[in-house]
């Protein structure tokens, strides 16, 4: 375990927290992993964990080969222009999982010539099933893609896309995603009550119903399509709650919801970067 490299958490938050909480109890060393916040009080936890705390990001970065820029994009570019000169003095793999902010960006407020990946995780990432999409610029090399996924996989998958512009896809799919489904939960729970349910009995079953849909899905050979064909019985009752959706325009409702996130994320990017 001593070759494993030293990663520097910048941002302490709910994201780095899980993160390190999935290194952790897949076995990585405590003693490997920095974590700085601006407060150290904060990160009480982490050292009874046996991980190295600081408020000194400058620090941190000396002693990493891999830095995890952890902090919220509204406050990336000055927390990376402050570390601009150790970065390039040590050039560690950086790897940002603020939403929005481009490379481009990225590379000019840490001085240029950095190996950085850009990661698009969710939240569900708290409970080790998250789903992240992962970009790296040119002089990522394959190990540092390894050790990039090593990281993300702690918290659940993690997958590859061809291009920047494709994390705003991303984001629109998986980024976003987990509230779509609350959404659809949160409907599917009010008219269980409207049918007669109790709000405790109509939220169970909704649960564990998308519970055991996504995991059908995650161990079927087939596509989601696939299923929902397999189990909608010609004029039965699965199928006529299925028509009425789609006459109602829910696949293109939700087309364009998604397609209204990816604007949005692009648009982001812009704002962020500036």
């Amino acid at each position: 375990m001593s070759t494993q490299p030293t990663l520097a958490f910048i941002g302490a938050g709910n994201m780095a927290r899980a993160i390190i909480g999935g290194l952790i109890s897949n076995g990585y060393p405590a003693e490997k992993i920095w974590a700085c916040d601006t407060q150290l009080d904060k990160m009480t936890d982490l050292q009874q964990q046996g991980l190295n705390t600081s408020t000194d990001n400058n620090a941190a970065v000396a002693e990493a080969d891999i830095v995890i820029l952890a902090v919220k994009p509204q406050v990336l570019k000055s927390v990376a222009m402050d570390m601009a000169a150790a970065v390039q003095q040590h050039q560690p793999l950086l790897i940002s999982v603020a939403a929005g902010i481009l490379c481009s960006s990225l590379e000019q407020w840490l001085g240029g010539n950095i190996a950085l990946v850009r990661c698009m995780p969710n939240t569900p990432a708290l409970v080790k099933q998250g789903a992240s999409g992962l970009y790296a610029n040119s002089r990522v090399s394959q190990v540092q893609r390894s050790q990039t996924e090593q990281i993300m996989t702690a918290t659940g998958i993690a997958l590859w896309v061809d291009s920047e512009s494709q994390l705003d896809a991303v984001t629109a799919v998986s980024g976003s995603g987990p509230a779509y489904y609350f959404l659809m939960m949160e409907a599917m729970v009010a008219a269980g009550e409207k049918l007669g349910l109790s709000p405790e009995v109509a939220q169970q079953l909704t649960i564990q119903t998308a519970l055991g849909a996504a995991e059908m899905a995650r161990q079927s050979d087939v596509d989601p399509a696939e299923l929902r064909r397999r189990v909608t019985s010609p004029k039965g009752t699965t199928e006529q709650a299925i028509l009425t959706f789609i006459d109602e325009g829910l696949p293109e409702i939700i087309a364009r919801g998604m397609q209204a996130c990816s604007d949005r994320s692009e648009a982001l990017a812009e704002e962020l970067g500036k």
